[in-house]
C-alpha cells in the first residue's frame, strides 16, 4: 500500500502552477499525492496527472470566528477519514487551521512559511492574532520550512516557533530544463511586471516609473500580468489601469497567462518592486530564462538578485530609485545585460532549482514516515 501525502493550499490553481514539479515526484517515489483546496477550473488539470482533489472552502480573507471554526471542523473530519502519512500546508489558513485539526487527527505536519505577506507588512490588532495563532499552530508541526532567513529569524526572535523544528527551504523551485532560453539579444526594450496587481507588489511604483521612463524613452514597453479585480484593499482597479494604458499605449495590460516560458522568451527585462516576498517565483523563472531582473532591497527579493551581477536593487516604495534603476539597466551594453542573465541562470541551477528543493522535501517526509513506522 502506497504513503499517501496531502497537499493543503488555499487554491487548486497554487498547486497546479507551484508544486507541479513536487507531485510528479513524489508520485515517481510511490506515495499518493491528494490536494486539498478550494475548487476552480486547475481541478481537472490535477486530476489528469492523477492527484485526488478534495474541495475545502475557504475565505483566505475572512475572520468570521464560525466560519473560522467551520474550516478546522472540515479539515478534521477530511483527515480522519483520508489517514494521510503526511501533511503539506502552505499559506496562512492552511497552515494554521489545517495545523489544528490534524493535530486532534493525529496525523504530522510539515508546514511552508512561503512569506509574510499583507498582514506583517500593515500591522494591526489582525496581525496579533495571526501571530499568536500561528504560536499555538506551529506549536504540533513536525517541521517548518522558510524560504528566506529573515523570515526564520522573525518567527524565531518572536518565538513563534521552536528553532529546531525551522530550516531554509530555496523557495518553490524551478525546472531549469522547462524554463529555458538560449537568448542571443537583449536590447533592454521590453519591461515585464508578473504578479498579484496589488500595493505590496509595488505596481503602483511600476507604473508610475514606467511613465517617467517613457518621457526620456518613448520607445520601450512596459508589460503588465496578473488578475485584475483581486480581492484586496491595495488592488489595482479597471479604472487607474486605464488611465496609464489609455494615456500611454506603451503600458500594455495582458491580463493572466498559463504560458509564462513564452512571455519571458519575449520580454528584455522582469521588474518587481514587491514590498516583501518569501522567495519569488516569478523572478526564480526569470533569471532561469537568462533574464536580467530589477528588484526591491527586501527579503525574499535580495535572495534572487545579487546586484549588479544578475540585476539591480531599488530602494522600497520608491518609484525614483526604480525609474534611476530602470535607466540603469537601459544605459547598459548588449553584452552586459546578456551577462546579467547568464549569472542569474547559473545561480538558479546552483540554488534553486526544483530539483535541489523538492529532495528536501521527499527527505524530510521520509524521515517523518520512518520515525512514525519505528514507534
Amino acid at each position: 500500500m502506497n504513503n499517501t501525502i496531502i497537499i493543503n493550499l488555499n487554491t487548486s490553481w497554487n498547486i497546479f502552477n507551484f508544486r507541479l514539479d513536487l507531485i510528479e515526484l513524489l508520485q515517481s517515489e510511490g506515495f499518493e499525492v491528494i490536494a486539498v483546496a478550494p475548487s476552480d477550473s486547475y481541478v481537472s488539470k490535477l486530476e489528469s496527472l492523477g492527484v485526488t482533489c478534495y474541495h475545502v472552502s475557504l475565505n483566505p480573507k475572512g475572520i468570521n470566528p464560525f466560519k473560522e471554526l467551520s474550516l478546522i471542523y472540515k479539515y478534521y473530519n477530511l483527515f480522519k477519514e483520508l489517514k494521510p502519512d503526511v501533511i503539506l500546508s502552505y499559506t496562512i489558513k492552511p497552515n494554521i487551521y489545517g495545523n489544528f485539526a490534524a493535530y486532534f487527527a493525529n496525523i504530522p505536519t510539515i508546514n511552508n512559511i512561503s512569506g509574510l505577506g499583507t498582514l506583517f507588512i500593515k500591522k494591526s490588532l489582525t496581525t496579533n492574532i495571526v501571530k499568536k495563532l500561528y504560536k499555538l499552530s506551529l506549536s504540533s508541526s513536525r517541521h517548518v520550512f522558510f524560504q528566506n532567513n529573515d523570515d526564520k529569524l522573525f518567527f524565531t526572535n518572536n518565538k513563534l516557533v521552536e528553532p529546531n523544528t525551522t530550516s531554509i527551504i530555496p523557495g518553490s523551485g524551478v525546472n531549469v530544463n522547462k524554463f529555458s532560453c538560449n537568448r542571443t539579444k537583449n536590447e533592454g526594450n521590453k519591461f515585464l511586471f508578473v504578479g498579484r496587481l496589488i500595493s505590496d507588489k509595488g505596481v503602483f511604483e511600476y507604473l508610475e516609473a514606467a511613465v517617467l521612463v517613457l518621457k526620456k524613452y518613448p520607445q520601450k514597453e512596459f508589460l503588465l500580468v496578473g488578475e485584475l479585480g483581486y480581492k484586496n484593499k491595495t488592488a489595482l482597479n479597471e479604472e487607474q489601469l486605464m488611465y496609464f494604458t489609455d494615456n500611454y499605449p506603451q503600458i500594455k495590460y495582458l491580463g493572466k497567462t498559463d504560458d509564462i516560458v513564452s512571455l519571458l522568451n519575449s520580454v528584455d527585462v522582469v521588474v518587481l518592486p514587491s514590498y516583501r516576498e518569501g522567495l519569488p517565483k516569478s523572478l526564480i523563472e526569470a533569471a532561469a530564462m537568462n533574464l536580467p531582473i530589477i528588484t526591491t532591497n527586501v527579503p525574499g527579493c535580495r535572495d534572487v538578485v545579487d546586484n549588479e551581477f544578475n540585476g539591480l536593487l531599488c530602494k522600497l516604495k520608491s518609484t525614483n530609485s526604480l525609474k534611476n534603476a530602470i535607466f540603469r539597466l537601459i544605459s547598459l551594453t548588449e553584452k552586459e545585460r546578456l551577462n546579467f542573465g547568464v549569472n542569474g541562470r547559473k545561480k538558479i541551477i546552483n540554488k534553486f532549482s526544483s530539483e535541489i528543493v523538492n529532495k528536501i522535501y521527499v527527505d524530510k517526509i521520509n524521515g517523518i514516515i520512518n520515525v512514525n513506522n519505528a514507534i
